[in-house]
Protein backbone atom coordinates (compact mmCIF):
# COMPACT_ATOMS: atom_id res chain seq x y z
CA UNK A 1 0.00 0.00 0.00
CA UNK A 2 1.51 3.50 -0.75
CA UNK A 3 0.37 6.67 0.44
CA UNK A 4 0.46 8.01 -3.36
CA UNK A 5 -2.29 4.71 -4.65
CA UNK A 6 -5.06 6.45 -1.98
CA UNK A 7 -6.74 9.48 -3.24
CA UNK A 8 -7.17 11.89 -0.60
CA UNK A 9 -10.40 14.12 -0.29
CA UNK A 10 -9.28 17.49 -0.90
CA UNK A 11 -12.13 19.00 1.16
CA UNK A 12 -10.78 17.10 4.38
CA UNK A 13 -6.93 17.77 3.59
CA UNK A 14 -4.84 19.45 5.88
CA UNK A 15 -1.77 21.83 5.13
CA UNK A 16 1.15 20.65 7.17
CA UNK A 17 2.60 24.76 7.95
CA UNK A 18 5.83 23.62 10.09
CA UNK A 19 7.29 20.29 11.94
CA UNK A 20 8.88 20.48 15.23
CA UNK A 21 11.39 17.47 15.61
CA UNK A 22 10.63 16.54 19.53
CA UNK A 23 12.64 13.10 19.55
CA UNK A 24 15.22 10.79 17.30
CA UNK A 25 15.22 7.34 18.68
CA UNK A 26 16.30 3.74 17.71
CA UNK A 27 13.22 2.98 16.20
CA UNK A 28 10.80 5.73 16.30
CA UNK A 29 10.54 9.71 16.12
CA UNK A 30 8.10 11.77 17.26
CA UNK A 31 7.45 15.45 15.83
CA UNK A 32 4.52 17.97 16.21
CA UNK A 33 3.29 18.82 12.86
CA UNK A 34 1.48 22.66 12.64
CA UNK A 35 -1.16 22.08 10.13
CA UNK A 36 -3.93 24.04 8.43
CA UNK A 37 -7.39 23.17 8.44
CA UNK A 38 -9.79 22.84 5.75
CA UNK A 39 -11.44 25.64 7.75
CA UNK A 40 -8.51 27.48 7.47
CA UNK A 41 -7.71 27.55 11.21
CA UNK A 42 -4.37 26.38 12.32
CA UNK A 43 -3.68 23.06 15.13
CA UNK A 44 -1.23 21.09 15.89
CA UNK A 45 -0.54 17.20 15.57
CA UNK A 46 1.78 14.70 17.47
CA UNK A 47 2.93 12.47 14.79
CA UNK A 48 4.99 9.25 15.23
CA UNK A 49 6.91 8.33 12.44
CA UNK A 50 8.31 4.43 12.18
CA UNK A 51 10.14 2.77 9.29
CA UNK A 52 6.89 0.16 9.10
CA UNK A 53 7.10 -3.47 9.76
CA UNK A 54 5.98 -7.16 8.40
CA UNK A 55 4.73 -9.88 10.74
CA UNK A 56 3.90 -13.42 9.61
CA UNK A 57 1.23 -15.64 9.74
CA UNK A 58 3.02 -19.10 9.79
CA UNK A 59 1.14 -22.23 9.31
CA UNK A 60 2.94 -25.58 10.16
CA UNK A 61 0.82 -28.78 9.63
CA UNK A 62 -2.23 -26.57 10.19
CA UNK A 63 -1.25 -24.57 13.33
CA UNK A 64 -0.26 -21.05 13.63
CA UNK A 65 3.20 -20.21 14.59
CA UNK A 66 3.16 -17.69 17.70
CA UNK A 67 5.62 -16.29 19.85
CA UNK A 68 5.28 -15.33 23.19
CA UNK A 69 7.88 -12.45 24.76
CA UNK A 70 7.52 -9.44 27.19
CA UNK A 71 6.41 -6.29 25.76
CA UNK A 72 7.59 -3.29 28.17
CA UNK A 73 4.39 -0.90 27.11
CA UNK A 74 2.10 -3.93 28.45
CA UNK A 75 4.37 -4.58 31.35
CA UNK A 76 3.52 -8.50 30.73
CA UNK A 77 3.92 -11.12 28.20
CA UNK A 78 1.79 -11.70 24.97
CA UNK A 79 1.07 -14.06 22.89
CA UNK A 80 2.20 -13.11 19.01
CA UNK A 81 2.63 -13.99 15.28
CA UNK A 82 6.69 -13.42 14.63
CA UNK A 83 7.32 -9.80 13.27
CA UNK A 84 9.33 -7.08 13.49
CA UNK A 85 10.26 -3.75 12.05
CA UNK A 86 11.80 -2.83 8.55
CA UNK A 87 15.15 -2.07 8.09
CA UNK A 88 15.88 1.49 6.01
CA UNK A 89 15.54 0.56 2.15
CA UNK A 90 14.55 -3.77 3.09
CA UNK A 91 11.85 -5.25 0.70
CA UNK A 92 9.02 -5.99 2.89
CA UNK A 93 9.00 -9.71 2.10
CA UNK A 94 12.34 -10.77 2.68
CA UNK A 95 12.17 -9.15 6.09
CA UNK A 96 8.90 -11.18 6.79
CA UNK A 97 10.94 -14.08 5.99
CA UNK A 98 14.18 -12.88 7.89
CA UNK A 99 12.16 -12.35 11.04
CA UNK A 100 10.43 -15.71 10.61
CA UNK A 101 13.32 -17.10 10.58
CA UNK A 102 15.13 -15.30 13.36
CA UNK A 103 11.81 -15.66 15.31
CA UNK A 104 11.42 -19.07 15.10
CA UNK A 105 13.82 -21.13 13.45
CA UNK A 106 11.28 -21.56 10.51
CA UNK A 107 11.62 -20.87 6.58
CA UNK A 108 8.47 -20.16 4.67
CA UNK A 109 8.08 -22.59 1.52
CA UNK A 110 5.84 -19.47 -0.47
CA UNK A 111 5.33 -16.15 0.76
CA UNK A 112 2.55 -13.84 -0.13
CA UNK A 113 1.40 -10.53 0.72
CA UNK A 114 -2.25 -10.61 2.55
CA UNK A 115 -2.89 -6.86 3.61
CA UNK A 116 -1.28 -4.10 4.80
CA UNK A 117 -2.33 -1.89 7.20
CA UNK A 118 -1.67 1.42 9.45
CA UNK A 119 -1.45 0.69 13.17
CA UNK A 120 -2.77 4.15 14.51
CA UNK A 121 -3.30 6.38 11.76
CA UNK A 122 -4.72 9.12 14.21
CA UNK A 123 -1.12 9.56 15.18
CA UNK A 124 1.59 7.33 13.32
CA UNK A 125 2.52 6.26 10.58
CA UNK A 126 3.47 2.69 11.34
CA UNK A 127 2.59 0.53 8.26
CA UNK A 128 2.47 -3.60 8.55
CA UNK A 129 2.68 -5.90 5.65
CA UNK A 130 1.27 -9.19 7.14
CA UNK A 131 2.70 -12.06 4.94
CA UNK A 132 1.61 -15.64 5.17
CA UNK A 133 2.93 -18.79 4.63
CA UNK A 134 0.88 -22.28 4.76
CA UNK A 135 3.91 -24.53 4.31
CA UNK A 136 6.67 -23.28 7.13
CA UNK A 137 9.34 -25.24 8.00
CA UNK A 138 11.52 -26.37 10.75
CA UNK A 139 15.48 -24.84 10.69
CA UNK A 140 17.62 -22.48 13.72
CA UNK A 141 16.32 -19.65 15.62
CA UNK A 142 18.80 -16.45 15.28
CA UNK A 143 17.31 -14.42 18.04
CA UNK A 144 18.66 -10.37 18.54
CA UNK A 145 20.97 -10.38 21.79
CA UNK A 146 17.80 -8.41 23.40
CA UNK A 147 15.52 -10.43 22.35
CA UNK A 148 13.71 -13.34 24.89
CA UNK A 149 10.52 -15.33 23.82
CA UNK A 150 9.13 -18.74 23.75
CA UNK A 151 7.62 -20.76 20.33
CA UNK A 152 4.89 -22.27 20.30
CA UNK A 153 1.80 -23.46 17.83
CA UNK A 154 -1.76 -23.15 18.25
CA UNK A 155 -4.60 -24.45 16.51
CA UNK A 156 -7.40 -21.92 15.10
CA UNK A 157 -9.24 -23.03 18.28
CA UNK A 158 -6.78 -22.21 21.05
CA UNK A 159 -5.83 -18.97 19.02
CA UNK A 160 -9.73 -17.94 19.67
CA UNK A 161 -8.88 -18.89 23.42
CA UNK A 162 -6.20 -17.28 23.48
CA UNK A 163 -7.84 -13.86 22.48
CA UNK A 164 -10.71 -14.40 24.77
CA UNK A 165 -8.62 -14.90 28.01
CA UNK A 166 -6.36 -11.79 26.82
CA UNK A 167 -3.11 -13.87 26.13
CA UNK A 168 -3.44 -12.41 22.17
CA UNK A 169 -4.51 -8.46 22.44
CA UNK A 170 -2.37 -7.25 20.04
CA UNK A 171 -4.14 -6.05 16.27
CA UNK A 172 -2.28 -8.02 13.96
CA UNK A 173 -2.28 -11.50 15.39
CA UNK A 174 -5.96 -11.09 15.75
CA UNK A 175 -6.02 -10.09 12.11
CA UNK A 176 -4.08 -13.09 11.52
CA UNK A 177 -6.00 -15.30 13.56
CA UNK A 178 -9.62 -14.01 11.58
CA UNK A 179 -7.82 -14.01 8.16
CA UNK A 180 -7.18 -17.92 8.78
CA UNK A 181 -10.60 -18.44 10.21
CA UNK A 182 -12.08 -17.07 7.06
CA UNK A 183 -9.60 -18.72 4.95
CA UNK A 184 -10.92 -22.14 6.32
CA UNK A 185 -14.79 -21.02 5.65
CA UNK A 186 -13.67 -19.64 1.76
CA UNK A 187 -10.48 -21.64 0.66
CA UNK A 188 -9.56 -18.36 -0.12
CA UNK A 189 -7.31 -15.69 1.62
CA UNK A 190 -8.91 -12.58 1.87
Amino acid sequence: MNKQEIKSNPALDEITLSTEPIFNGKIITLQVDTVRLPDGNTATREVVKHPGAVAVLALNNNKMLVVEQYRQPMQRTEVEIPAGKLDPGEDPQYAAERELQEETGFHSGELFLLKSFYTSPGFADEIIHLYVTENAQPGEMALDEDEFLEVSELTLEEAYQYIENGRIADAKTMMAVYAWHLYTLTGQWH
